[in-house]
């Protein structure tokens, strides 16, 4: 893919900047970190139910957030609303249940107009990113981290449905981001604690595992991986840190173009085996556009610093952090912050009627399941 290189930064630490999505603790942005965004060394922000007591207070983080950045330099502000038990904000936000209760009620249009109405708050309150759907399919059941966080038990349910979601949350402006690459539904581990291995030959992870990512490719701007040792793909190294899993198989076979974010990295399955900083250096080594750091800026500036040292001591590096700059810039750049006014959001928010679509769910999941079961 040819990628545009309008208005890229040339300074090694802004360049490495734009690969860093840092996470904070509850309270105000910490300074280290606004003083990072100042200087365009940061790509962009993650917000959980820490940082977001209400709407009020979530559209006046999100307006300081934006306002740190330089203009030129947008950066993206998500949060994980996915619905369901990965929901970040409260209402008056829309909300769903899991992904499984849409999937099993199979109505795409529905599940693609909750996202729409989901996607026009999130908006409305500053988002530019929402990292959902979950692509992965829900084939084990003791899988602790993603059961009915899945659309479904098919591959075919999961395109469906993980379709109809992107869809409605492009439509209304919010970026989705489809996870887990290569998929996380047949784990019997959480990444989140520990490192899980799939050993699934290649004929199954084709039919399974990557047939969402294969179908949706085209229509998802981004992608997050997994941090999960797949055998038949790379079995020495998470795909999160794999270039034989982001650039052979989701970039060179599946013929992917959009922005590949990491999952957390301070999660167990990588900060147990691998420094926070040299995994982000690995995982752009691998292919990664974006790297999440999502509880401690320590250590996003200590990523920071490992990334410049390693564009500073090897140009093909370098290289690596300019191409996943102009990925990052050019969608970030397509869906800049929104400036909400925290005084008007609720009515915004509320204007979406959200308790007419929560109403039009519960008789939908009632009309699917009437006996309750």
């Amino acid at each position: 893919m040819m990628l545009a290189t309008t208005m890229i930064p040339d300074s090694i630490p802004k360049l490495a900047g734009q690969a860093l999505v840092a996470g904070f603790p509850a309270g105000p942005l910490p300074g280290e970190l606004s003083e990072a965004a100042r200087r365009g060394e940061l790509g962009g922000f993650i917000l959980f139910k820490r940082n977001l007591p209400d709407a009020p207070a979530a559209a006046e983080l999100t307006a300081t957030l934006a306002s740190a950045c330089p203009a030129e330099l947008p950066p993206f502000v998500g949060l994980d609303q996915e619905g369901g038990r990965v929901s970040r904000l409260g209402p008056p936000l829309l909300q769903l249940p899991a992904m499984g209760t849409l999937g099993a009620v199979d109505r795409p249009q529905l599940t693609r107009r909750c996202a729409e109405i989901l996607g026009a708050q999130l908006a409305a309150l500053g988002f530019t990113i929402d990292f959902a759907p979950v692509l992965d399919v829900d084939t084990n059941p003791d899988n602790p981290v993603i059961g009915d966080r899945s659309f479904g038990r098919t591959p075919e349910a999961v395109v469906r449905h993980a379709g109809a979601f992107a869809g409605g949350l492009l439509e209304s402006g919010v970026t989705p981001c489809g996870k887990h690459f290569p998929g996380h539904g047949d784990t019997e581990l959480d990444s989140h604690l520990a490192l899980p291995r799939v050993c699934h030959d290649r004929a199954r992870l084709q039919q399974v595992e990557l047939a969402p990512f294969a179908a949706l490719a085209g229509q998802l701007p981004a992608l997050m991986s997994a941090h999960i040792v797949f055998d038949a793909l790379d079995g020495e190294r998470p795909a999160t840190l794999s270039r034989a899993v982001i650039t052979g198989v989701l970039r060179l076979e599946l013929g992917y173009e959009g922005v590949v974010f990491t999952d957390d990295l301070e999660m167990g399955a990588i900060a147990d085996h691998h420094g926070v900083d040299e995994a982000a250096c690995e995982a752009v080594a691998a292919g990664c556009d974006a790297v999440l750091i999502c509880a401690t800026p320590e250590r996003t500036l200590a990523a920071h610093a490992a990334l410049c040292r390693r564009a500073e001591a090897d140009s093909t590096f370098r290289e690596r952090l300019r191409e996943a700059a102009t990925r990052t810039l050019a969608l970030r750049r397509a869906r800049p912050p929104r400036a909400p006014s925290p005084d008007q959001v609720e009515a915004q928010l509320r204007a979406l009627a959200p308790g007419a679509m929560e109403e039009q769910i519960a008789a939908a999941v009632a009309e699917t399941n009437p006996a309750g079961r």
